[in-house]
């Protein structure tokens, strides 16, 4: 499905709301361009309004003036059932009014010297005895005018003081859709990312996924709130601007028309170099992004090697890769924004000066001072959207590469997350000829078959890269076998879905995870389900209570990211509560008192023999001291069971781990 049409469909959930910031808009655009219309009525029938024919009248009236004895009214404002004497003009010459008490058949350039006024037109020429007027002799002319001009200016307050509310109305909903819409879409990011497979993380930095949910989806906010709110006032200023135009002049309008193509043609041609560059600045961003999160994370390690030159070459050289396009996309902006607009911008008035001029040595094709007003002011304010429309390109375009790798995200295969739960297993475990590998390359398991009863410790042991943590990714679903079957109590785990299979399962690793939170947070995991004494059962199971006594919150100490105020025994207790506190059928230890003092090692140890009872407990382990007790201990090599058995029938055998224990016994090392 296309870009387009997939935000068209987001912006569709909340469409009653759009369609009412529409209307709201709609109605606003209207109420402001009257401006034009009221101030070419103001003119030409007010303002300039004195120079229309005016007869003389024998009674006075409402609209009639006095001027030496004499009652005169404007043609427009006539009595059509009153008798009209004689027809008057009064002219503006410079600053000066002046009267003429006779017809004038035609108007064109006036001068006024010595009583009388000249005007000619073309090759017509004729003189009139014209009396000027005083200030007060003009403004009694002028002032049946008043109430109307009053009128008007009130009229066009109000209609602004309309518009201003309806404009507020209309950002008002367009942002607060727009921020559902991206509330939306990030909740829709995450719960997938909840979804994907643990494979699909193996392979791309945190930085940037993070960077697209984050950034990508914030310049998709953008389109909503800014872009698409400005395209919509735009067009809908313009339709309002052309449909004026029309109104006050075909053809000229017409010609104006012409900006439309050319402003898609402008577009598609912006497009075609930017998309590229907005694509590099977007993955650019996310490897900065993941370049930060990875310093950030490493910087204990960083400055422990002095590597941070190194680390901040490095990321200078993104960032220089940053500025680069950066600029390009500013010489493009720079080139196709203001320099086209003002290029359009003066065709349209060189038309402008074109047209009108042409009309103006026509007689009869002469134009109201009005008319070119409202003209001129119409064509001003249609460059406005258009620049607007066009300084919007660049966002338009970031948006949508944006939205592509947002789509791109939420197009990944995943998981659906189930609610269902089943009845507790036993921990009856199978493995059965089981093969795996990952994505596609060598099996890093290679026909493994063990069983481990209910109630059993089996131990994996092995060098580094022998598949011991394969094997537990296998049992977790973390990922999928090529061959064989794993089953629980008989049934393979793949006719269940994995939330069900991992129900039934705890797990702590060698590097516990904390989460921001308090200590009790972290064992419950914010899982209602699980109870306050449930939490604090746990912690004392694995003697917990003693460490976390002198804290000032106890249990409900605040722990920050990761833990990293607590040392890695306090960490990995919290992390071994957690697992018996969702009372797992099977547990798994994955070298968890790997960093673990001697002291601790014995006070978690002393818990596990209570809380292993009936489970089925899984343990990977460097420290071969601490599986002594194991039921079955598998020692794997390159992927295969090389030896199976307890401890004392494995040392009986002399093999490898055998070698591996004496090695470890004799010289305190760790191997692996």
């Amino acid at each position: 499905m296309k870009t387009g049409k997939r935000l068209f469909q987001y912006a569709l959930l909340y469409k009653k709301t759009l369609i009412a910031a529409l209307v709201m808009l709609t109605v606003a655009v209207t109420a402001e361009l009257t401006g034009p219309m009221i101030a070419k009525k103001m003119i030409d029938d007010h303002i300039l309004g004195i120079e229309k024919t005016w007869y003389e009248v024998s009674e006075k009236g409402k609209h009639t003036v006095a001027y030496k004895g004499r009652e005169f009214v404007r043609e427009d404002r006539a009595d059509p059932s009153a008798e009209k004497r004689k027809e008057v003009h009064i002219f503006q010459v410079g600053m000066n009014y002046y009267f003429v008490d006779e017809a004038v058949p035609f108007d064109g350039k006036r001068t006024a010297a010595g009583g009388e006024l000249r005007i000619s037109s073309g090759k017509q020429s004729e003189t009139y005895q014209a009396v000027p007027l005083s200030k007060s002799e003009v403004f009694s002319f002028y002032e049946p005018e008043v109430g109307g001009l009053v009128s008007l200016v009130l009229l066009y307050l109000v209609l602004l003081i309309f518009s201003i509310f309806f404009h507020y109305g209309q950002i008002y909903l367009l942002q607060m859709s727009a921020n559902r819409i991206i509330q939306k879409m990030r909740q829709d990011v995450f719960a997938n990312i909840q979804r994907l497979p643990v494979r699909y993380f193996d392979n791309l930095p945190a930085g940037k996924i993070v960077a697209r949910v984050t950034n990508d989806t914030e310049a998709i906010r953008d389109l909503y709130v800014t872009v698409l709110s400005t395209f919509a006032t735009n067009l809908i200023y313009m339709a309002g601007i052309f449909a004026a135009l029309l109104l006050l002049d075909v053809r000229l309008a017409s010609v104006c028309l012409l900006i439309l193509p050319l402003i898609v043609i402008w577009a598609a041609a912006y497009r075609k170099f930017a998309s590229g560059y907005n694509h590099k600045l977007r993955s650019i961003n996310s490897e900065i992004n993941a370049k930060m999160n990875e310093s950030i994370q490493g910087m204990t390690i960083i400055q422990a090697f002095r590597r941070q030159k190194d680390i901040k070459r490095e990321f200078e050289q993104l960032n220089d890769s940053h500025f680069q396009y950066q600029n390009k996309m500013l010489n493009l902006n720079s080139l196709m924004s203001h320099n086209l607009i003002n290029i359009l911008r003066n065709l349209m008035f060189t038309a402008l000066i074109w047209y009108f001029g042409g009309a103006a040595l026509n007689a009869e094709g002469m134009i109201s001072i009005g008319v070119l007003y409202a003209f001129v002011d119409y064509l001003n304010r249609l460059f406005e959207p258009i620049t607007g429309i066009v300084n919007q390109f660049a966002k338009l375009e970031l948006a949508r590469v944006s939205s592509e790798r947002v789509f791109r995200l939420l197009d990944e295969p995943g998981v659906e997350v189930e609610d269902k739960s089943s009845e507790k297993v036993n921990g009856h475990v199978v493995f059965k000829d089981v093969s795996f590998c990952y994505d596609d390359g060598d099996d890093v398991l290679q026909n493994i078959s063990f069983e481990a009863k209910q109630g059993e410790t089996v131990a994996l042991v092995g060098h580094t890269g022998s598949g011991k943590s394969s094997v537990m990714n296998v049992l977790f679903r973390f990922y999928d076998i090529q061959k064989g079957d794993v089953t629980i109590d008989g049934t393979s785990i793949y006719h269940m879905s994995r939330q069900e299979i991992r129900q039934h399962m705890g797990i702590v690793l060698q590097d516990p995870y904390l989460f921001s939170g308090t200590i009790a947070s972290n064992v419950s995991l914010e899982n209602e389900d699980i109870s306050r004494e449930q939490i604090e059962a746990a912690l004392k199971h694995v003697g917990a209570d003693k460490l976390f006594a002198q804290l000032p919150k106890g249990f409900d100490e605040p722990v920050i990211e990761k833990g990293s105020t607590l040392s890695s025994g306090e960490r990995q207790l919290i992390s071994f509560a957690r697992a018996l506190a969702y009372d797992p059928a099977i547990l798994i230890l994955d070298e968890a008192t790997a960093n673990i003092d001697t002291e601790t090692e014995a006070m978690i140890q002393k818990a596990l023999d209570v809380v292993k009872k009936g489970r089925t407990t899984f343990i990977i382990a460097h420290r071969l001291s601490t599986i002594r007790n194991a039921d079955q201990i598998l020692v794997l090599d390159k992927g295969r069971i090389i030896e199976r058995g307890h401890h004392e029938e494995l040392m009986k055998q002399k093999g490898q781990y055998y070698q591996m224990y004496e090695l470890q016994k004799g010289r305190g090392t760790l191997i692996g």
